[in-house]
């Protein structure tokens, strides 16, 4: 048996963040995760550009505009998406998760879904804290960095 997988080796990798404006307490803490992770894995600064969006409904366009670019490997969206008492939540939730979907499998291009849907302000806050571990920003870009490295291997470009 043989088992393939991507590493975490972000040397030359272009990457693009996607953040939202709304919650930006917490975004702010998930964008400082996913940096830091890409700096880590070799991601060099000046390759690294954030896009700042009003809120997560608007996140699943500037993704599908950024991969239709070409001038990245990969995308880290992020943004927090707290439930209120209106189905609001639901809707938004909803559609933002099926707009990267959508846009990752159209491009072939890894988006990492750093998107913290959270019941209250306390479990949002919980999934942003500056350690990797409890950071969903890290998390996401850890993902990006470990896909295209995959599907490098997969396409025989590594």
């Amino acid at each position: 048996m043989q088992t393939i997988q991507g590493d975490f080796d972000g040397d030359g990798l272009r990457i693009a963040i996607v953040a939202t404006r709304w919650n930006d307490e917490i975004v702010d803490r998930l964008v400082d995760g996913a940096v830091d992770v890409l700096t880590d894995c070799g991601v060099e600064d000046d390759e690294i550009t954030v896009f700042k969006v009003p809120g997560a409904f608007e996140i699943p366009l500037a993704v599908d505009r950024l991969a239709e670019s070409g001038s990245y490997d990969g995308i880290v969206a992020l943004g927090c998406v707290i439930r209120g008492d209106t189905p609001h939540f639901d809707f938004v939730a909803g559609e933002c998760a099926k707009g990267l979907t959508a846009a990752m499998l159209e491009y072939g291009l890894p988006v990492g879904f750093g998107v913290i849907t959270a019941e209250n302000a306390e479990q949002a806050d919980a999934r942003a804290q500056p350690d990797e571990e409890n950071n969903k920003g890290a998390e996401s870009a850890s993902a990006v960095v470990e896909m295209i490295t995959l599907l490098r291997q997969i396409e025989g470009d590594e």
